[in-house]
């Protein structure tokens, strides 16, 4: 792959809507030439027979089993609110009904 330009810089910066100094243009030049470069060397490693992964490490699932339990009565919950009215926390509303 070509070497980055501070023109190719430039227009990466405006599509992100990033306002660089010309100084700044050609040190990130030669920095995302080196992180360019990085991945090249990482991807010319990938073969077949190395399976993709998404960690380093083997996870293992370590979430308990999803059993009902009996909850806290309405009550109790809403004792602590600031606001309650008809079994139900009461809000501002912040959005304008059609």
């Amino acid at each position: 792959m070509p070497a980055l330009s501070p023109d190719d810089v430039a227009r990466l910066a405006a599509l992100a809507r990033i306002d660089l100094e010309p100084a700044e243009l050609e040190r990130l030049a030669g920095e995302l030439d080196a992180v360019v470069a990085a991945v090249a060397s990482v991807s010319s490693v990938v073969s077949d027979d190395v399976p993709a992964t998404s960690h380093p490490l083997p996870l293992v699932d370590v979430y308990r089993e999803d059993v009902v339990e009996p909850s806290l009565p309405a009550e109790a919950v809403l004792a602590g609110a600031p606001a309650a009215q008809d079994g139900r926390f009461l809000v501002p509303q912040i959005l304008e009904e059609d």
